[in-house]
């Protein structure tokens, strides 16, 4: 019979050299190491009596719910995510929230608060009791959005500098210089423009607008939305090239990538749009491409990967 001790030693030998060899195999024939990819701006929500959408809103026809955003991360290889709340519910975070509780350390979620209400930075503050990490509004270009340039502006920037929290903002080029008084009011808030402020690739001068948002420090800038922006096919040289032009005054480090799902689904399907991310950023070095692809997003959302 063969006791305990000698069974060790006739075993473990061949265990090690079986281990060394399906080490060597595992390091010599692997494929290069997928990056790391952070998603810096998606939305997601459903259809439930728990969950009702705001009155006079209009989703589309088909959900986007976290578990199908699961799965495309997972198929597509996507770490962690950014979810924004979504407009279908207005000022009720509740769905978003929920999220954030099931999933805890998985997704960075940013809020929506009514930003003509003089109650929105309390609003806020509870919000980031909840678990938000951010606010985001959205000033559009006609006399709708005025309210950027009014009172109600001072307190709630204020106090998302007090928290902590990024303000995130969408809205065209041309609104761009309304913010400026806002940003210099806050030197230490980080503030971060949606897809590229939408500028127009043949507009120049509204890039400008963007581009001069560089002096500040604490501005960052989404890279989403190139297959809106270009005029040629995917991979959408001229809008990269855009890009490029941002990283040339922000810097790479400030600088993030993003699906814009499921809006995106009008154009692009979400593994498309991983590609082009990942896979033809051809314009920029391998460091430059890891700080649009995660490590620019961590420095606003550290989710400490």
């Amino acid at each position: 019979m063969i006791n305990r001790r000698r069974f060790i030693a006739h075993t473990v030998p061949g265990a090690l050299a079986f281990s060394s060899r399906a080490l060597l195999a595992s390091t010599s024939d692997r494929a290069p190491a997928a990056p790391v990819m952070i998603d810096s701006h998606v939305h997601v929500f459903k259809r439930s009596p728990e969950f009702p959408f705001a009155v006079g809103a209009r989703p589309p026809a088909e959900d986007a719910s976290v578990e199908m955003l699961l799965d495309l991360m997972r198929v597509n290889g996507v770490s962690r995510t950014v979810v924004v709340q979504v407009i279908h519910y207005r000022w009720d975070n509740s769905y978003l929230a929920s999220v954030l509780k099931s999933y805890p350390g998985m997704f960075m979620g940013v809020c929506r608060v009514n930003p003509e209400d003089p109650g929105a930075p309390d609003h806020l503050s509870q919000l980031t009791q909840e678990g938000f990490r951010g606010v985001r509004l959205s000033p559009v270009g006609t006399a709708d959005g005025d309210w950027i340039r009014g009172s109600l502006m001072t307190p709630l920037w204020r106090r998302c500098a007090e928290l902590k929290v990024p303000m995130t903002v969408l809205t065209p080029a041309t609104r761009l210089p309304d913010l400026v008084p806002l940003i210099e009011a806050n030197p230490k808030l980080t503030v971060v423009i949606d897809h590229m402020a939408d500028c127009p690739l043949d507009r120049p001068d509204q890039l400008k607008l963007l581009l001069d948002l560089a002096r500040y420090p604490k501005v960052f800038v989404k890279i989403s939305g190139l297959w809106s922006l270009s005029k040629q096919t995917y991979p959408y040289l001229d809008a990269q090239e855009q890009v490029k032009r941002l990283r040339d005054s922000f810097g790479a480090r400030r600088l993030m990538w993003a699906t814009n799902w499921p809006v995106s689904l009008q154009q692009l399907p979400y593994e498309r749009i991983v590609e082009l991310y990942r896979d033809h950023l051809n314009i920029f070095s391998g460091e430059d491409r890891e700080e649009i692809l995660y490590k620019t997003v961590q420095r606003v959302w550290p989710f400490g990967l």
